[in-house]
């Protein structure tokens, strides 16, 4: 069984810093590809960034310079580096994990694993 719990969410001023992060139990983060979406109430999830297995990253455009994903596979654990942050990043922050029949494609991947979520909150 897949679990993907994130961690590290929270409230910060606009400008600052947060580091989600991913445990996997049941996948091997390094097999396929992992991500990060986030949602806010009222709108459609929307993709942040996607690390592949052989950890090449991509960006949604609005991300680029400003967050950075990585993974541990030694750890079993992916991150979101996200830094300059804007009240706009504010959201429900979701890790997912790639399968090949999975139902949402972003950047090249298609993700069929879902973590519950990590809210952040950014003030201005």
């Amino acid at each position: 069984q897949v679990q993907l719990v994130e961690s590290g969410g929270g409230s910060v001023q606009a400008g600052g810093s947060l580091r989600l992060s991913c445990a996997a139990s049941g996948y091997t983060v390094s097999r396929y590809c992992m991500g990060w979406f986030r949602q806010v109430p009222g709108k459609e999830r929307e993709g942040v960034a996607v690390i592949e297995g052989d950890s090449s990253t991509s960006y949604a455009d609005s991300m680029k310079g400003r967050f950075t994903i990585s993974k541990d596979n030694a750890k079993n654990t992916l991150y979101l580096q996200m830094n300059s942050l804007k009240p706009e990043d504010t959201a429900m922050y979701y890790c997912a994990a790639g399968e090949f029949g999975g139902l949402v494609w972003y950047l090249g991947c298609r993700f069929g694993y879902w973590g519950q979520g990590t809210q952040v909150t950014v003030s201005s």
